[in-house]
């Protein structure tokens, strides 16, 4: 069967603050959210401000690659 090209894409938001700092990146790794986003309405890379438990606060999270 053919797979149709859905709007609907799953993406994976990762925390900006710990990429740039090295945020307990070593030992437990970055925090990440699984998301999903109309490819049609949004077509440049998602960021959302979530909560970072690494950094204990509010931080922006961006798209990145799977």
């Amino acid at each position: 069967m053919a797979k149709r090209k859905d709007a609907r894409v799953t993406v994976i938001l990762e925390c900006n603050s710990c990429i740039r700092n090295g945020v307990k990146k070593v030992s437990t790794g970055i925090f990440r959210y699984i998301t999903q986003k109309n490819r049609h309405n949004t077509p440049n890379r998602l960021e959302l401000r979530k909560f970072c438990p690494y950094c204990y606060k509010h931080t922006i999270h961006g798209e990145i690659k799977k």
